[in-house]
């Protein structure tokens, strides 16, 4: 074999708010829980659900996203590679951790059950340059003017489909 491949992409929801933290050279890393979840008819012909929980690690700006605009709840897509750390419990015993390092985390909705509002997102784009929200706290607003986040959950923002702005809906295909 001429190389190999570490790549994960998941689609699911965080179980819980991102937890943000700061190594002692002041890098932002985020730990985040993550699930998704498959259905399928088992061997009796009813449907069943599974969930799969997910430990993601996010650094530097995808850490500060995490933090400032995403939520227990929201809908994300996550690409990464895994990782096995081992490490030793209090008794001595070495255990080992298998989570997914992110090098890219986009919001895929709004978040949910987030005080305010869906906290937008919708659009899965983060802030531009000196979008900076202030203080680190989740849903502040940007530096910028104090005006509004770059995306909000009920701004128009156009037809969803080409053929819709231009009259083609009765195309066959």
């Amino acid at each position: 074999m001429a190389g190999s491949l570490n790549k994960v992409i998941l689609v699911g929801h965080l179980g819980q708010d991102p937890k943000i933290s700061y190594t002692q050279s002041g890098q932002p890393v985020a730990n985040l829980r993550m699930a998704t979840s498959e259905r399928f008819k088992d061997k009796s012909g009813q449907w069943t659900d599974r969930t799969e929980w997910h430990s993601i690690v996010a650094w530097g700006k995808d850490a500060e996203f995490c933090s400032n605009y995403l939520g227990k709840g929201a809908l994300i897509m996550i690409e990464g590679r895994l990782q096995t750390r081992k490490w030793q419990d209090k008794d001595g015993q070495d255990r080992y951790s298998t989570e997914v390092v992110a090098n890219r985390v986009q919001s895929l909705g709004g978040r949910q059950g987030a005080e305010g509002g869906s906290g937008g997102g919708s659009s899965g784009m983060r802030p531009q340059g000196g979008m900076a929200p202030q203080g680190g706290a989740r849903g502040n607003q940007p530096q910028q003017g104090g005006g509004k986040p770059p995306y909000h959950d009920d701004e128009d923002l156009g037809p969803a489909f080409p053929s819709e702005a231009s009259g083609m809906d009765d195309v066959p295909f």
